[in-house]
């Protein structure tokens, strides 16, 4: 066998879910009219009744609630098992409860699973022994793919890794109270987003702040250096001014000291007339 060697398919088994649905009501539109021996029957037919892995709309049933006084508690805590808990609770006090036939402890370590995928993307398979109590692989690997083709988990076997991965796996009932936990771990997580929004806007405020700092400065620095150009151009056009009037004085200057040698060259003398 390979690494992968089961693999099943993430397509759900065809009107798995409208007929547990289906299965369900019933149930509780039984349940509704059922008392005495009645209900207590219709307890056992729910927990073996295959398809069926939700059981909190029975749970809140008057005539079910009832049973949580009185000798027949373990039909309540049973079924109170089945919808919260694991086969692992089950085996710590086996005496809180009703004595499972092997279709109810089958769909007891069937839930169990799909507590564990919740929880987890990968399952070691050390992890599912420990939990569902069972000390063979092989037998392991049966029970994980009667829950695939249950539909109440999606995954991938293993065998030579020894874990099961989770693709999918279906809710399990809510305890009471549990939604308030549920609603202020989503307000904590607003609450965290706000404050990161917060924190981002901020950032995004200096940032910008920084950024018109940095282009004030740089347009101090580009109309300092305009400024020093104007200044470097006036300086050189005075002193092309100033070369151009040294020139011509200059020019002057030599037209004067040779019109004076000329004139000077040419003077008779009055000794000779």
């Amino acid at each position: 066998m390979t690494q992968q060697d089961i693999l099943m398919s993430d397509e759900p088994v065809a009107h798995t879910n409208d007929t547990s649905s289906k299965q369900l009501q019933q149930f509780i539109l039984l349940a509704k009219t059922a008392h005495g021996s009645a209900i207590l029957e219709l307890i056992k037919q729910v927990l073996e009744a295959p398809g069926v892995y939700v059981f909190g709309e029975l749970l809140v049933m008057p005539n079910i609630e009832a049973l949580k006084e009185g000798d027949n508690v373990k039909y309540y805590n049973t079924l109170n098992l089945f919808a919260y808990g694991t086969y692992k609770q089950y085996r710590q006090k086996p005496e809180d409860y009703l004595e499972l036939t092997a279709a109810m402890q089958k769909k007891l370590q069937h839930l169990t699973i799909v507590s564990l995928a919740i929880q987890n993307k990968c399952i070691p398979y050390e992890m599912l022994l420990e939990e569902l109590e069972i000390d063979n692989v092989r037998h392991l690997e049966d029970v994980i793919i009667e829950a695939i083709y249950a539909d109440i988990i999606h995954g991938k076997l293993f065998q030579n890794n020894r874990f099961l991965e989770i693709d999918y796996a279906q809710g399990r009932d809510i305890p009471p109270g549990y939604t308030t936990k549920i609603a202020k771990t989503l307000q904590d997580w607003v609450d965290s987003c706000d404050a990161i929004s917060n924190c981002i806007v901020e950032q995004i405020k200096h940032a910008n702040a920084e950024k018109s700092k940095k282009l004030d400065n740089k347009k101090q620095i580009e109309q300092k250096i305009i400024n020093l150009k104007k200044v470097f151009k006036t300086q050189i056009n005075d002193n092309d001014d100033a070369m151009q009037i040294d020139s011509r004085e200059t020019t002057s200057s030599t037209s004067q000291e040779a019109a004076r040698k000329k004139s000077s060259k040419v003077k008779p003398s009055r000794s000779a007339v």
